[in-house]
């Protein structure tokens, strides 16, 4: 298969090390972790607390990661999948001739409204209200220290998503895989399937055994999923 980097975007909370073991692991895939300002290796750097501003910083750095890709993924788990699917965008209109697929994880498609506000809640009420919607507890907010590290994050990531507009006159025209865990209980199949409706692109819906959170464990067929589908686009494009 040709050259083809796999961008990759954490769930809420998280940053591009929840990634480091995909990194070399297929070499069809050059795995490039996407590096989110205010955390880990950029925790020195402003906060980008709003998506335009995220992308402004991202979307510049990520051409340049990209400019020797034949293809390029661009992966996203849950809070990723948004923005996966707004890098998407943007690298498309930024440079046309991008050969771009889309790979929503554990994710229902920009524009459904999740029930239940978690914005501005406390502590408390928040972080239940996370493990709702994530099908996952993260043993970190049990550790007053990492605590006070953790939720600052997974507030912004929170309040970004929940103010996000999506923009109904902006269909994708690149092919989209979107993927879940069979047993996610957070987002059905159903869910999982409405991505078709945002691209007018080659669309598969594919599941991996486990839950929400099936990536964790199962990395490794994740990347052959991608890779698979990869080698499929390219021989029918």
């Amino acid at each position: 298969m040709s050259n083809t980097t796999l961008l990759c975007f954490p769930p809420a909370g998280a940053g591009s090390s929840f990634f480091r073991q995909w990194i070399g692991h297929d070499p069809s895939l050059r795995v490039v972790p996407v590096e989110i300002p205010g955390r880990e290796t950029r925790f020195g750097e402003p906060e980008c607390t709003d998506m335009e501003s995220l992308l402004s910083v991202i979307v510049p750095e990520l051409l340049e990661t990209v400019a020797d890709a034949d293809r390029i993924a661009v992966f996203g788990h849950s809070f990723g999948a948004l923005l996966a699917y707004e890098t998407v965008r943007t690298l498309s209109r930024r440079n046309p001739v991008l050969d771009l697929t889309l790979v929503p994880s554990g994710a229902t498609r920009p524009g459904v409204p999740r029930a239940g506000q978690l914005t501005g809640l406390p502590d408390d009420e928040f972080i239940t209200g996370v493990q709702r919607i994530a099908g996952y507890h993260h043993p970190a907010l049990d550790e007053p220290e990492l605590r006070e590290l953790l939720l600052p994050q997974l507030r912004t990531d929170v309040a970004m998503h929940e103010s996000h507009v999506f923009d109904e006159t902006g269909l994708l025209t690149i092919p989209v895989l979107s993927v879940r865990g069979s047993r996610d209980n957070v987002v059905p199949a159903e869910a999982a399937g409405s991505w078709q409706q945002i691209t007018t692109g080659r669309f598969r819906l594919a599941e991996i055994d486990g839950g929400h959170m099936y990536l964790v464990d199962s990395w490794v067929g994740l990347l052959q999923l991608i890779s698979d589908e990869l080698r499929t686009n390219e021989a029918v494009s």
